[in-house]
């Protein structure tokens, strides 16, 4: 009886939002999903990541819409799969029970089946609520460990060796990853992930981890990388070679590159060695057939430009070249015998003839992931401020080691490339490094986010929080978002059920936006439809306060980003070093203080509203 090797496709989420900035919209969603529902993946990666966020802010669409609707269109055939960051779901802050309970019962009522389950620390304790819950609910809980490397620690000098100073040893070994997935599999665990974020896993150590987890766990083993640094179609082929129960993988025109490798070129590989996919390869070369199409609209309307796509190839009608033939021979072969460098350069050259993105050298050096990497230089470039990017790179181990060593994962990798971006923008103008930081960089050293993989020096913690001991975020004090009642939508709460105070919850500023809106059109349809009386409504406006001439001291925004919160008002006094704004910038939200005492004379910004760097936003006299 031949093997089997079960596929989950990422397409409709990870594929496209490595790929396409999480663009798709529903109407793209439903031209592929009648072959979606003929093509048997064994799951389908639809929802959480960016999706929720993203069909709000860009798209003006319900994210649970988005995943009621392609239950409804695939039904049973394939298990419906999200990602979630454990504790912290979709945010940057732990919630309660009571809120990981609502998320995953909803989640699982609308359709899901499996929840990809990871913490950014591999701190298994902020698992388990989650694995609770969506167990309770009839969901599998597929854990993921998140894989990644220890800096490159330079060799002592001569003179430090004299002293008694040694080379750092690795925390991140193969006993560590085996160690944290046992862990989770104590704790419930249906499957487990090796979850590579960042591409950086090479084929021999993919290899090992997929044994060594083979051996300890009787519960399936799933593989996830991405093809970034060009590593990611050899690492996925070392891993079926062996044993992993399950791969990860997106159909062509949406593969390869910054996403996972392209399920057809994982298709060849199992014909060859006799693996038996139970994928309809004809319906997926219909949904090529619809993504061809959906790619090129996505490219001309977010990039405004037509990046190149792979050889159009389908491996039911399409004859190879025999030297192609041979590289996929060859690449089986060194596989099978753990030459790591020939299938790495194999798998290169089969990506490399059709047209598949060449390695990114730079993101594969830096051992960074490639979304870390590109949100430093957006930043930067919104700083006009690209010349330091070099000495932010450097930056990152010192940045990520003082922090407690965290995977580079959403939300740690944002949370330290900020902060090597700040460490390094503060030594350009002459100030000590650490002068601006993050509020999620300050809680992730004072202990919110949970364990970190190494322990942090009390004192680093009190110059950043103030308190030396490791300080756990306290969800007793967790406050909810407020859900006022909106006069200009005739009264109606902003958040009228569970799914919508759920969005509220874990998109405050985004979901804010998306429901008043979807409330007003309501309220503004319904308004239109009815009679109106004939006596002429006049409404009072009231006038905006006058902006008044400023005399006194300024605080301005260092960075451009959006005003999270105002944290004073009019005539409240403040003393200098007291936080007065949150400014979100870069998904990090930083708190701006006064440099001055005195009254607060005027606030020139709102809530919501978005800011350049150098913008006033509070008068101070």
């Amino acid at each position: 009886m031949a093997r089997e090797l079960k596929i989950r496709d990422l397409t409709l989420r990870d594929g496209q939002q490595s790929s396409f900035a999480t663009r798709m919209n529903q109407e793209q969603i439903n031209r592929c999903l009648p072959y979606y529902k003929e093509a048997n993946f064994f799951a389908m990666e639809v929802w959480g990541g960016a999706v929720p966020d993203s069909v709000m802010r860009y798209l003006n669409e319900n994210p649970w819409t988005r995943l009621e609707t392609i239950h409804k269109a695939v039904g049973d055939v394939s298990k419906l799969t999200a990602l979630s960051r454990g504790r912290n779901l979709f945010g940057y802050s732990p919630y309660t029970d009571e809120i990981i309970d609502g998320f995953c019962r909803n989640a699982i009522q609308s359709g899901l089946g499996i929840m990809r389950i990871f913490d950014a620390l591999n701190d298994v304790n902020n698992v388990k609520s989650t694995i609770k819950y969506v167990k309770q609910y009839g969901g599998i809980a597929d854990c993921a460990v998140c894989y990644t490397v220890d800096p490159k620690y330079p060799e002592p000098s001569f003179f430090q060796k004299l002293m008694g100073k040694k080379k750092r040893q690795n925390v991140f070994t193969d006993a560590y990853f085996v160690d944290k997935a046992k862990q989770m599999a104590a704790l419930g665990a249906d499957m487990i992930t090796i979850k590579d974020m960042s591409g950086l896993i090479p084929p021999r150590r993919v290899a090992t981890l997929v044994r060594l987890l083979k051996q300890n766990l009787s519960i399936p083993v799933d593989f996830h990388t991405h093809c970034t640094p060009g590593y990611g179609l050899a690492s996925v082929l070392s891993a079926i070679v062996a044993g992993a129960d399950v791969v990860d993988t997106n159909c062509w025109y949406f593969g390869g590159g910054t996403a996972a490798p392209a399920l057809e070129l994982i298709y060849v590989f199992c014909q060859k060695m006799g693996i038996e996919i139970k994928v309809n390869m004809e319906a997926v070369a219909k949904i090529n057939k619809e993504l061809r199409e959906i790619r090129k609209e996505l490219n001309q309307s977010v990039f405004g430009t037509e990046k190149p796509e792979p050889k159009p190839f389908n491996p039911l009608t399409d004859t190879l070249p025999a030297e192609v033939e041979a590289l996929f021979d060859g690449a089986i072969k060194a596989a099978q015998e753990d030459d790591e460098q020939a299938c790495i350069d194999l798998c290169r050259k089969i990506e490399a003839y059709f047209g598949f993105p060449a390695p990114n050298e730079l993101v594969q050096k830096a051992e960074i992931p490639g979304g870390m990497y590109s949100n430093m230089v957006a930043q930067l470039k919104q700083l006009k401020a690209e010349e330091i990017l070099p000495r932010a790179m450097e930056l990152i181990p010192s940045v990520r080691l003082s922090a407690g060593l965290p995977p580079l994962v959403t939300p740690t990798s944002q949370i330290v490339g900020a902060q090597a971006v700040n460490c390094a923008l503060d030594e350009k103008a002459g100030r000590p490094m650490y002068t601006n930081k993050s509020s999620q960089f300050v809680g992730l050293v004072k202990g919110e986010y949970g364990k970190t993989p190494v322990e942090i020096d009390p004192e680093f913690r009190f110059k950043i929080c103030g308190v030396r001991e490791e300080t756990p975020y306290d969800t007793s004090k967790y406050q909810m978002q407020p859900n006022p009642e909106l006069p200009e939508a005739g009264g109606v709460k902003l958040a009228e059920n569970e799914k919508e105070v759920l969005l509220l919850e874990l998109f405050p500023l985004v979901a804010k936006g998306y429901l008043t809106n979807l409330k007003k059109k309501a309220y503004e349809a319904k308004k239109a439809s009815e009679p109106q009386p004939a006596v002429e409504q006049a409404a009072a406006q009231e006038e905006a306060p006058k902006v008044q001439p400023i005399t006194g001291h300024t605080v301005v925004a260092p960075l451009p980003g959006r005003v999270v919160d105002i944290l004073v008002k009019v005539g409240d006094e403040v003393k200098a070093g007291q936080d007065v704004i949150v400014l979100e910038a870069m998904k990090m939200e930083n708190s701006i203080s006064t440099d001055y005492s005195g009254k607060v004379k005027q606030i020139l910004v709102t809530a919501g509203e978005s800011v350049q760097t150098n913008t006033v936003l509070i008068e101070v006299e």
